[in-house]
């Protein structure tokens, strides 16, 4: 069935997130009619990770001319066995110039990002953005009709649905979410400190998950500390010459005295995975497909692969003069983003469950995974390579390739 007359080469956008700004300027580029639909949003005080090809799409939109000289380059991440068990790992360092890279991420306030997309958006000719929030999205097989917060309604042939974890969207569209539950919280904030961290993302090892330090521009640098409930909230509890002082000493003093420079948050961990990433006309994009925990900075980055896929395959369909909204666009989504997310989904549980238990021979299995990665140079870049991204079905923007 075609789209509904009029509404043949429009595209809304539900989201303000980074993955459905991502979204409506990669779709935009198509020169397809889009509406970005998302209420006015809160401060995030959280940092993000932007892998090399995230990078790439960000230029390639027109973004990262802003947005670099806010971000700092990981060249080296480290990892270090934090734990006090019998059984403990050798340090780890993977370095991007093995692979030819200036950098595997560059490291960015969430803020700073935002601000630069919402600019770029701003400045599209084909988006129009509403401040509302959708409260209905049915899909009447022909198209989607929105209904918004301030009593109007949208008529779209497809809707990329970013509107988080909760997604409206998702649950109009009847799709299922699995869920695992982990017990642990990560306590996020940003630290200044006394000493240069080198462009090194270092990354802890403990007994409660991994405690993390990754490179802001100057001397700052963003912690993800992943501990018990109980003891989030003892953290949270801290003032914040005590935080500090506990941030400290769980790094070891490799970056010398630190010093609050942000807002903390805490949030628990789970992992989430929709059953279906695209039904009828509505395709889910970033924490509205997928959630997983904060560990190997794999978050955003998934969310701007789903944009990139999206858009890719919206703009084949409509060069070739198809439904932009139909069953080609969301089966070859749905198979091409499927793949990417389950595996990132178990890398991260089989760490994070590695870390978790107290048996024996679990920590000598990790402990030889990490010997062999460091003594073998062609494993390590294997697994290097698949860390900062896929390399295979690769969508042209992450490439550096606009529509």
């Amino acid at each position: 069935m075609s789209a509904k007359p009029g509404t043949e080469r429009h595209i809304a956008v539900v989201g303000g997130g980074a993955s459905g700004l991502v979204a409506a300027l990669a779709l935009a580029s198509s020169d397809l009619d889009v509406t970005l639909i998302a209420p006015a949003r809160s401060v995030d005080p959280r940092t993000t990770a932007l892998m090399d090809g995230s990078v790439n799409a960000l230029k390639a939109l027109g973004v990262w001319e802003r947005l670099g000289p806010q971000a700092a380059p990981l060249r080296i991440m480290r990892v270090l066995d934090g734990t006090t068990r019998l059984l403990r790992a050798p340090q780890v360092d993977f370095r991007a110039g093995e692979l030819g890279l200036e950098a595997f991420a560059w490291n960015v306030e969430n803020e700073a990002l935002l601000a630069a997309l919402e600019e770029a958006v701003a400045g599209a000719p084909r988006i129009r953005r509403l401040r509302a929030s959708v409260t209905d999205a049915a899909d009447q097989g022909d198209h989607v009709r929105l209904t918004l917060d301030t009593g109007d309604a949208l008529d779209v042939a497809l809707v990329a649905a970013a509107d988080g974890r909760q997604s409206p969207c998702r649950r109009a569209a009847g799709i299922d979410v699995r869920t695992r539950d982990y017990p642990q919280v990560a306590v996020t904030a940003t630290l200044a400190h006394g000493r240069p961290h080198g462009d090194i993302s270092t990354e802890f090892h403990t007994e409660t998950g991994p405690f993390t330090l990754v490179p802001l521009p100057g001397q700052r640098s963003s912690i993800v500390c992943v501990v018990s409930p109980r003891e989030a909230e003892t953290l949270m509890a801290l003032d914040e010459d005590a935080f500090s002082r506990v941030m400290e000493r769980k790094a070891r003093s490799i970056l010398g005295s630190m010093r609050l420079d942000s807002p903390r948050g805490s949030f628990p961990l789970s992992a989430r995975t929709a059953t279906l990433f695209a039904k009828g006309r509505i395709a889910l994009i970033g924490e509205a497909a997928h959630i997983i925990p904060p560990i190997g900075a794999q978050g955003l980055n998934l969310g701007i692969r789903d944009a990139a896929t999206l858009a890719e395959l919206v703009d084949d369909v409509s060069r070739a003069g198809g439904d932009v909204g139909g069953a080609a666009v969301s089966e070859a989504y749905e198979r091409r983003r499927r793949a990417d997310v389950e595996s990132r989904t178990f890398a991260v549980d089989l760490l994070n469950r590695s870390l978790l238990s107290g048996f024996l021979p679990m920590a000598g299995v990790r402990g030889l995974g990490l010997w062999l990665l460091d003594k073998t140079p062609m494993l390590r870049r294997a697994v290097m390579r698949e860390g900062v991204g896929p390399t295979r079905d690769v969508p042209a923007l992450l490439t550096g390739k606009v529509a």
